[in-house]
């Protein structure tokens, strides 16, 4: 199923998901290292077991590196063995997008933030219980925040502690 990038509105778990204006896009893109640049702005990968939030077991959220939007938590959380951290489910299903990917002669199923559009990873259809989902994701597209600190306000939105 393909979602399409949403405009002006509140996600079910409240968060706003209003496209970033272009002055916000650039001043988000200026701080990007140039591994997440060509990752999240260019579709690229990162090298498999290299990631830094691969053996990651803390709990918390996994948010978009680009403009923070919480995009899994530490529960959905699981061991692949594929070398890219990986997840059964988003933090809320309006929060990740799918679009269809054709690169490199495969047919896959890209994943991207709802609110910037920034690459995450891609979906595949085999991961455990419940949703039998995988969510297979570059760490450097993510920043994870503990529980119980405050989630990052890249856009000066206020979203909230979680």
């Amino acid at each position: 199923m393909t979602q399409t990038l949403a405009s002006s509105h509140l996600s079910p778990s409240g968060f706003d998901l209003t496209v970033p204006s272009e002055a916000e896009r650039a001043r988000l893109e200026a701080s990007l290292s140039s591994p997440e640049r060509d990752v999240l702005l260019h579709h690229g990968t990162e090298a498999a077991f290299c990631g830094g939030l691969l053996d990651n077991k803390q709990d918390g959220v996994y948010t978009c590196r680009l403009c923070g939007l919480p995009l899994f938590r530490s529960l959905t959380k699981f061991e692949s063995g594929t070398g890219w951290p990986s997840f059964f489910a988003p933090f809320d299903e309006k929060h990740v997008i799918a679009v269809r990917d054709t690169s490199y002669g495969m047919v896959r199923i890209e994943t991207r933030c709802a609110r910037c559009d920034a690459h995450q990873g891609h979906l595949f259809p085999d991961g455990p219980p419940p949703t039998r989902n995988r969510y297979c994701i570059n760490s450097v597209s993510l920043r994870f925040v503990k529980d119980g600190e405050a989630l990052p306000d890249s856009l000066g939105r206020g979203d909230r502690i979680h």
